[in-house]
């Protein structure tokens, strides 16, 4: 035998240990690793691992093989990988079903299993006794395989194995919303099995999900049949989830290690060079020891502490674990993987420095990586004094073959046996390095010539649909049901891509088809959606989104390109809307919003677009991969004809006036106004009292025995107008009911003209009685009557409510009498046609209302919440505090509109704007996360309320005309106000067009809040706003805002965490935080501040909540500078608030400020109004002076509160020095 070279001889002692450590282990029948002597289960994750030092080792040896027995010993290393590979691959596959279940349900019941007989490859445990659902190991298999495939392996043997793995694709590509049990099997830390949203899941399931993409299973030996797809969409939605999640890991879990595995070899799924560099130090600083890094904080898991008797542990003893966790040398592994790819020599040097010291020597002498060390029992307590100053004891396996393979795979790249790239072969290392500018395409094709025609006299020249063949133009839907295709295989039981969703990275592609070629419109303007699509401002906005979304999401080759059709049903007045003009002559000038883009004709960009190959199209089981599936085929053929058609909408209007009919129209009138329930007037911002509104809220309410002013029984609370006689009041009830309660405001009542409430006490028998007439009397005739006014008249609110009001009396499927094309119209059909009329007239508030009553639905409601669930905020439906409900997992479409239907009552229009709302929130939660900082859950109930808030501050309007105005408001000025109130920046109201709003910014906050809009003379209070300078009222706006909001401030809830461990629990609004929830939780965990922030939205009232969380603010600085050792008993923290606004009177008397007008009067009796409510409307009993100073000064809140604090709590010392730590 020929000498060997030393590096050959390394490698030969390399191979011995590979072979005598893991090797060994395989089994023969399957390939599989079994867990240890003892256990024969294979675990998916860990089989992966032990893979890897084979694969390393086999790549090195092809670099050396210059004698036959080198390459002998590659090609046993690589086919050692290969059995592996597809062992688990016959296990996967033999579950096939629960793959095609687990596509719909997403059922954790209904996932793979985690772990199989390494005999025989058959389940060991039941579905339901075992955590299974870990997408991250289902991921990390995909995520090599491709690796290896690249590599050149050939481990996908037939096209039944491709169909497999493109399922397996199908069933990771929602990994961003779906809560599974993660790296460790645990879920929850508490371990009581219930799944949650793991980074480091999403991570690897990004991961895999970019390197399948157009990834080739036959390697150099493949055709078009065997090329993995993957919508680049649903990678990118992964990505941004994991980009808002890290560096935490879950809610349960603020940090852990495995997401080393995330930022580094193998997954590389974060881009952002600084995101790595924060989530590495933070893992680093909080979990680093001198044996290994803790799996995450108060992680029980074989420490001393533990009792293995149970599962899982009680909530009240993870305190016990905390710095004593155990420590895993694997993590030392990783970060030298870590190092080693970003080429950080001292770095790798030093890990593998520490890991040596650890590691154990077996009898022959081989470096063994043990699973983790733990604190020995007699030496916990003097571990918990010095955290780290303890020897530790190994525990668990050894060697540890997950850590062992990664240590090989570390000590060949140190030695330079193998490159980085070599691991790599996919490059998906160089995922973080700086992009070049992305350039946008955008192709703008006209329907037909006319259109054309219209945009050649702006100067702006383009083609028709007809022009641009043979390139053919269809509409996303088209490809989304094309892509349903993929993946289909009868043999197996696959039914293909189940999601519809097909996004903007998508249809941004072109795509080929045999010899056609197809370019597809993005999925927003597909018109058969919902009324905001029928906002040409809005959709212009989307747009704009999409083309900025594209500049930093693109990845792929070549250039996006966006393809627009201009139909004649975008026009207005037969005219090109001037707000598309506008933005077709800004995409021509090569830049929009700072994005570059190319406006040109689609063959000229042929050349620089993305093109994809639809072949899995063809019938490739039928054995004819050349021609067309049958069924693709057809429906190509049918939606080539109808793609963009249009269905004409019936006609409302025909038959003679009757006389009758005026007199009856009133009985309808205001019918859709009835059913609102926005409240503004109400003092506690929309807080209905105890009363829940019943029915179309005619609920008679029984009034406090304070308000009984006449001593009259019935007062009512319906005002009516004077000008009408009586005969005429019961046809008209001015109908926004608001019930009182104690806490409200008497001077709503006071202010009312004493005439008026003369009127109302004797009408309101009356009114009811009529009311109850009307409706019983309704018979057939007038049924008919009402018909022929729908008929007559023009007007488009009247027709909404005369069918308002037939809805309520007959119902929608009522059968109208009337004969369209031989068929019968009901109800339901005159609304629809209504509803496209006035989504034409852009009569929005009309649009919003009857889309509520058809039961329109916003298409991607289901989506745009999960975008804003799995960004870790929590969403709220309904009017605060009563019928409020929260959403804390994605919904199926259904389930959801039937929630925001109960929580809203009959009142469509506010249902529908909630939808609405909640489109816009993930819009901008999308593409400005940053305006949702330190919010957890948004609350829209809320965010509607303060909206029409400050429409009638803006305005100078009572609340009633304020709510009409903002379901007035069209699609994109309701976005743009939703976005001044995100963000908090100054409006102003200026008037268009036919009554409709615009919402400006202000630069200066001096600009006058005087609307262009008429609205007649504001009475009582308003007219006092409106002449105080307007510097005045702008902290109680904020204040207002934030709470409305719920922000708070940076470290708001871990800084609470403090102040709750040094008490016996924070009482707020009645619910008392238990100081047992610090034992259960750290500081830094989602789950600690949900429970705060549910605690703080019992009260209602934004702006006392505001209040509430400054107390706790400077509780905070109490106790982080340790003025006291512990807090004493419940602090109860609206005492502080209440003292703080004693003490600001009392100030206020002595230097006459403002408040003596109000609260501060001298004699203290009539300031508190009978009602039990302060005369200035102050919420909660807290001047409206004090809401609105500013936090900082010798007269701010904060001062008042630090004071407060002072008085109220017994553990301050009351007399002598102290220490003034607090600049």
């Amino acid at each position: 035998m020929r000498s060997r070279s030393n590096s050959g001889v390394r490698l030969d002692y390399y191979q011995r240990i590979v072979h005598r450590l893991i090797m060994s282990h395989q089994e023969p029948v399957t390939g599989l690793f079994p867990a240890s002597n003892v256990n024969s289960h294979a675990w998916i994750r860990d089989n992966v691992y032990c893979i890897l030092a084979v694969w390393g080792l086999s790549m090195a040896y092809k670099k050396i093989a210059d004698q036959d027995e080198d390459r002998a010993k590659c090609y046993e290393l690589e086919q050692s990988c290969v059995k592996l590979m597809r062992g688990l691959l016959m296990a996967m596959m033999n579950q096939k079903d629960k793959v095609e279940t687990f596509k719909i349900t997403q059922n954790p019941l209904d996932s793979l299993h985690a772990k199989y007989s390494s005999r025989n490859g058959q389940p060991v445990v039941g579905d339901g006794e075992w955590g299974h659902l870990q997408i991250d190991a289902v991921s990390l298999y995909l995520l090599i395989l491709a690796q290896m495939t690249a590599s050149g392996l050939q481990i996908v043997f037939s096209l039944d194995e491709v169909s497999f793995i493109q399922n397996l694709v199908f069933y990771i590509e929602s990994a961003y919303c779906i809560p599974d049990y993660g790296i460790w099997e645990r879920g929850d830390k508490t371990n009581h099995g219930e799944p949650e949203l793991n980074a480091s899941s999403i991570g690897m399931a990004k991961a895999a999900l970019e390197a399948m993409n157009e990834l080739d299973l036959f390697g150099a030996r493949g055709g078009p049949a065997s090329v993995i797809h993957v919508l680049a969409d649903e990678a990118h939605k992964c990505q941004a989830v994991l980009q808002s999640m890290l560096p935490r890991e879950s809610n349960s879990k603020e940090l852990d290690s495995g997401i080393l595995c995330v930022i580094g070899f193998p997954a590389f799924a974060v881009d952002d060079p600084q995101l790595i560099h924060n989530t590495k130090d933070a893992i680093l600083s909080r979990l680093q020891g001198k044996y290994g890094c803790k799996r995450f904080l108060r992680d029980g898991y074989r420490t001393p502490k533990e009792d293995p008797s149970r599962l899982y542990y009680e909530r009240w003893e993870l305190r016990m674990f905390e710095n004593i966790e155990c420590e895993w040398p694997l993590f030392y592994c990783y970060l030298i993987l870590f190092h080693a790819f970003q080429n950080d020599k001292m770095a790798v040097k030093n890990y593998a420095e520490r890991l040596e010291r650890i590691m154990v020597r077996s009898d022959d002498g081989i470096l063994l990586i043990p699973e983790s060390y733990a604190v020995p029992q007699n030496l916990v307590a003097n571990e918990y004094q010095h955290p780290g100053s303890q020897s530790r004891e190994v525990v668990g396996r050894c060697p540890f073959l997950w850590g062992q393979s990664l240590f090989i795979l570390g000590r060949l790249l140190q030695e330079g046996f193998l490159a980085v790239g070599e691991l790599d072969p996919l490059n998906r290392r160089l995922g973080a390095q700086k992009k070049p500018d992305v350039v946008v395409q955008v192709v703008i094709i006209a329907e037909d010539n006319e259109i054309r025609d219209k945009l050649a006299e702006h100067d702006l020249h383009v083609q028709t649909i007809a022009e641009v063949a043979p390139i053919e133009v269809q509409p996303a839907r088209v490809l989304s049901h094309l892509y349903t295709y993929l993946g289909r295989n009868r043999k197996l039981g696959l039914t293909g891509r189940k999601s519809r969703d097909v996004g903007i990275l998508s249809t941004s592609k072109l795509y080929s088809l045999k010899d056609r070629i197809f370019a597809f419109t993005p999925q927003f303007v597909d018109l058969s959606r919902f009324y905001i699509a029928s906002d040409n401002e809005l959709m212009i906005d989307i747009l704009k989104g999409e083309i900025n979304f594209l500049k930093s999401a693109w990845d792929l080759l070549g250039r996006p390109l966006v393809t627009l059709v201009l139909k004649n049903i975008h026009l207005d007045q037969d005219k090109i809307p001037l707000a598309m003009i506008q933005t077709m002559r800004k995409l021509k000038s090569g830049y929009i919003n700072g994005t570059r883009v190319m406006l040109g004709n689609l063959k000229d960009f042929l050349n620089t677009s993305a093109i994809t190959d639809l072949s899995f199209l063809g019938s490739t089981e039928d054995g004819y991969p050349d021609r067309l599936h049958p069924d693709v085929q057809t429906y190509l053929d049918e939606h080539l004809l109808r793609s963009f058609s249009h269905r004409n909408t019936m006609n409302l209007r025909g038959g003679q006036l009757r006389p009758r009919s005026l007199r009856r129209r009133m009985s309808c009138k205001g019918a859709i106004k009835k059913t609102r329930s926005i409240n503004v007037d109400s003092d506690t911002l929309g807080m209905e009292g105890p009363t829940q509104l019943s029915e179309r809220r005619l609920s008679s309410i029984v009034p406090p025995p304070w308000l009984q002013a006449n001593k009259q029984n019935h007062i009512s609370v319906f005002a009516t107008t004077p000008e009408e006689g009586p005969a005429d009041q019961s046809e008209i009830i001015r109908e926004n009911i608001y019930p009182i309660d104690p806490h409200h405001n008497r001077t709503a009542m006071e202010r009312r003209s004493e005439f008026a409430r003369q009127q109302e006490i004797q009408n309101i028998p009356k009114i009811l009685i009529q009311r109850h007439r009307t409706d019983n009397n309704f018979a057939d005739t007038e049924v008919e009557e009402l018909i022929a006014m729908l008929r007559e008249t023009e007007n488009l609110e009247e027709q909404g409510d005369i069918l308002q009001y037939l809805v309520d009396t007959q119902g929608l499927d009522f059968n109208t009498g009337m004969l369209e094309e031989g068929r019968v119209v009901t109800v339901r059909d005159l609304l629809k046609g209504l509803y496209e009329k006035a989504c034409q007239q852009k009569l929005w508030g009309l649009v919003r209302h009857t889309a509520g009553m058809l039961g329109k639905r916003v298409e991607d409601l289901a989506k745009a919440v999960t975008d804003l669930l799995v960004r870790q905020k929590q969403v709220t439906v309904g009017m605060p505090p009563n019928n409020e409900y929260t959403i804390t997992a994605p919904l199926p479409e259904a389930e959801l509109r039937q929630l925001i239907h109960d929580a809203y009552g009959d009142d469509e229009s506010t249902a529908m704007l909630t939808q609405e709302l909640m489109v816009y929130l993930a819009m901008f939660i999308r593409t400005e996360p940053q305006l949702f900082h330190e919010m957890l859950r948004l609350r829209v109930g809320l965010i509607i309320q303060v909206m029409a808030k400050e429409l009638s501050r803006t305005l100078n309007c009572d609340g009633e005309a304020a709510s009409e105005h903002l379901l007035n408001l069209s699609p994109f000025e309701m976005k743009n106000l939703l976005y001044h109130i995100l963000s908090g920046k100054e409006f102003a109201v200026s008037s268009v067009a036919r009554g409709s709003l615009s919402i400006v910014s202000c630069k200066s906050s001096r600009v006058s809040k005087k609307s262009q809009i008429g609205l007649g003379d504001p009475e009582g209070e308003d007219a006092l706003v409106a002449t105080i300078d307007d510097r005045q009222g702008q902290w109680l706006r904020r204040r207002r805002l934030d709470g409305a909001l719920n922000r708070v401030p940076r470290d708001f809830y871990s800084r609470v965490w403090t102040v709750l461990e040094k008490c016996q629990g924070l009482a707020i609004e009645g619910r008392i935080l238990q100081q047992s929830l610090t034992q259960e939780m750290t500081p830094g965990e989602l789950k600690f501040a949900l429970e705060v922030e549910t605690a703080l939205n019992q009260i209602p009232q934004p702006e006392y909540r505001q209040l509430v969380v400054e107390a706790l603010m400077v509780l905070t600085l109490v106790t982080e500078h340790n003025m006291v050792p512990s807090l004493g008993g419940v602090i109860y923290v609206e005492h502080l608030v209440h003292k703080a606004n004693q003490l600001f009177l009392e100030d206020q008397r002595k230097v006459q400020g403002d408040a003596t007008l109000c609260c501060a009067k001298s004699n203290g009796k009539d300031h508190q109004a009978a009602s039990g409510m302060l005369l200035c409307g102050g919420a909660a009993y807290i001047c409206q002076h004090l809401y609105d100073s500013a936090p900082s000064g010798s007269y701010g809140t904060m001062t008042y509160m630090a004071r407060a604090v002072a008085l109220v709590l017994d553990c301050v010392p009351k007399h002598g020095e102290m220490d003034c730590t607090i600049s």
